[in-house]
């Protein structure tokens, strides 16, 4: 759609299905405009929660990467420093967002509330008029969008907020293994609320959150591999300074095949294929291989 402050955001095909129908409904307004104004406003309260964990992704130096907007919601992808207090802070400054609008749309809501509209627009189904309903819907997309976000359900923001807290306690891997675990238990109750009122929407929403917790257990058990595998002498991250695991924890990007890309150099032993960088599984960051040679401790040329 458009870019800012150097970050993509696209729009989900879907979301032109979702805006239809929400227009056609028009939710209880006197004309469609207000339907289409009220989607803009779900679009801009959405990017505005996005856009926070960007910019505070890049402000405690992570990589901030697209946003993409589902009709479930934004996803902002950002690849923070893999430390818990720069993780915690990215995550929660997209919540964040929708509570300091919480007193600008509070006030706008009074101001608008207080105005006597009837005399000039007939009043909607809801005895308000259409500013007025507008205005108050916007009020309630907000807290609705901060509530659901806060619930402890991987990987909802407040799953991973929960996820960066234990990762004071418990580390890295186990602490997503916890949230992953926490978020199956928590869409379970979530998937029988939808199933008992009969809501469609919040069904796909609940197999959506399933998918993700699904990845997120895997990514805790491989994490969990990596922490046990030992360690290659001679090779230091350049970010972290960790040392790499020894065994196949790299996947070929035009083979899919795993290798131990120090063991051979940065190259595929499988399709040939040379790598200009390598990542860390520790950190995630992306440097020229010869970059993570120790100077002491140059290992000897491959036969």
């Amino acid at each position: 759609m458009f870019r800012l402050f150097g970050i993509t955001v696209y729009l989900h095909w879907s979301w032109f299905i979702a805006i239809f129908w929400f227009v056609s409904q028009a939710l209880g307004y006197t004309s469609q405009f207000w339907s289409v104004a009220e989607c803009l406003g779900l679009f801009l309260l959405v990017l505005m929660h996005e856009f926070g964990h960007q910019l505070a992704c890049r402000s405690v130096g992570g990589r901030t990467h697209d946003i993409v907007l589902w009709p479930f919601g934004g996803v902002a992808y950002v690849s923070p420093p893999q430390r818990p207090g720069a993780t915690l802070w990215s995550i929660a400054a997209g919540p964040l967002v929708n509570l300091l609008l919480f007193p600008v749309l509070t006030g706008l809501r009074m101001v608008v509330g207080a105005m006597t509209w009837h005399h000039f627009v007939p009043p909607t189904d809801a005895g308000l008029s259409d500013l007025q309903l507008f205005v108050w819907m916007l009020w309630c997309i907000n807290i609705v969008l901060f509530v659901f976000n806060m619930l402890p359900i991987y990987p909802l923001d407040g799953g991973q907020i929960l996820r960066s807290l234990l990762w004071f306690i418990f580390g890295r891997a186990d602490s997503l293994l916890a949230a992953s675990v926490i978020g199956f238990i928590g869409v379970g109750v979530l998937m029988l609320l939808a199933v008992l009122a009969g809501s469609g929407w919040l069904i796909a929403l609940c197999l959506f959150i399933v998918f993700n917790c699904w990845g997120g257990l895997r990514q805790a058990q491989a994490m969990a591999k990596v922490a046990k595998a030992p360690r290659r002498g001679g090779f230091a991250c350049p970010v972290c300074q960790a040392p790499p695991p020894t065994g196949n924890f790299w996947r070929c990007g035009k083979c899919r095949q795993p290798f131990d890309t120090f063991a051979t150099m940065a190259i595929c032993p499988h399709c040939a294929t040379q790598y200009a960088a390598t990542a860390c599984p520790e950190c995630g960051s992306l440097r020229p291989l010869t970059e993570w040679i120790r100077p002491a401790e140059v290992p000897p040329p491959l036969a």
